[in-house]
């Protein structure tokens, strides 16, 4: 990782700060909108570039005054193709439940196994999400209660509390539908959801310069 501190944005009068965890995702709609910080994949990569990235702001002086989480998402229940904001984030790996606490809470920590998103972009769909190290397809869903997943916006939140920054997770359903069988199962549809994503990425841009999340 490079010491120069990450791309912010300035949409609406605020320093917005794109996180995404993959190229493939990354299309020609939303590279002509802004630059990301690419964390790599999984919640151990985007805690680790997340936290990295937040410090190096904060040592400059330049923390950004809202995250964005932009990505994929599997879901058997929402429309492919379609973007959600998350309304809520989960961690699905967590579960100390034989000590007796919650399934999906983080023992000693003052979260639920839950966690609301409180900030919402007007005009974009809502649903939950929950968020695991694992690709879900096919039964795996069965195990998880959230209508979408993916690998990286609970690790972000929590860098995100760490450093007192607000967080919205945008997620394009590319993937559940069909259990997965190769990586073009996956790749499918990111033209498509990079497309859709940018015009969330301008209904954001909208809503902060009217003051309507921030």
């Amino acid at each position: 990782m490079s010491d120069a501190p990450p791309s912010v944005s300035r949409m609406g009068g605020k320093a917005v700060l794109f996180v995404m965890a993959a190229q493939p995702e990354y299309g020609p709609h939303l590279k002509a909108r802004f630059a990301p910080l690419m964390t790599g994949v999984g919640p151990v990569e985007a805690a680790v570039e997340m936290t990295a990235a937040l410090a190096t702001l904060g040592r400059t002086g330049s923390p950004p005054d809202l995250v964005v989480s932009l990505g994929s998402a599997g879901s058997r229940v929402l429309e492919q193709a379609e973007i959600h904001q998350a309304v809520s984030v989960s961690y699905r790996d967590m579960d100390a439940s034989p000590l007796g606490f919650d399934k999906g809470a983080t023992p000693f920590l003052d979260l639920p196994a839950v966690v609301p998103l409180p900030l919402r972009i007007p005009g974009v769909r809502e649903a939950t999400l929950s968020t695991g190290a694992n690709v879900v397809s096919g039964p795996a869903y069965d195990l998880v209660q959230a209508d979408m997943v993916d690998m990286e916006t609970y690790a972000v939140l929590r860098a995100c509390q760490k450093f007192a920054v607000p967080l919205i997770a945008l997620r394009g359903i590319s993937d559940g539908a069909a259990e997965l069988r190769h990586v073009g199962d996956w790749t499918e549809y990111l033209h498509v959801i990079d497309e859709k994503m940018a015009q969330a990425v301008d209904r954001l841009e909208a809503a902060l310069a009217e003051g309507r999340i921030i």
